[in-house]
């Protein structure tokens, strides 16, 4: 398995050579509740580091999703747009949320699973 890597914002990174796949924490979805909607980029799109991609909507709250790297949209996942409560379910395998062509490094800011840790203990947001 790839590392995990992770953002403040609560999503996570898993990076196979190139392509990256990115997704929110079980954190970030356990303080949504329960997901009903996803708004996802189309395949193909450019993002920039920390860019808006899309939203998350759930019975609480809607929120931005934000992409941790730089790079190509190679793939999205169709499954949530019938099953958006795979990002509840298994938000680390099926519900993870795209696909990217990594272009460029991994930006410095990503944190290892024990910093992660820490910021979600502290209770930021």
């Amino acid at each position: 398995m790839a590392d995990r890597r992770y953002t403040k914002t609560h999503e996570w990174v898993t990076v196979d050579g190139k392509t990256v796949t990115v997704g929110i924490t079980d954190y970030a979805q356990s303080q949504l509740g329960d997901v009903v909607f996803l708004e996802l980029p189309s395949p193909g799109r450019t993002l920039g580091v920390r860019e808006s991609f899309g939203v998350v909507e759930s019975v609480k709250a809607a929120s931005d999703l934000y992409s941790p790297v730089a790079g190509k949209v190679s793939a999205v996942n169709e499954k949530l747009s019938a099953k958006p409560e795979l990002v509840n379910s298994d938000p680390y395998g099926d519900g993870w949320i795209m696909k990217l062509e990594l272009t460029g490094e991994l930006p410095p800011d990503l944190l290892d699973e024990a910093e992660y840790k820490k910021v979600t203990e502290a209770g930021a947001h």
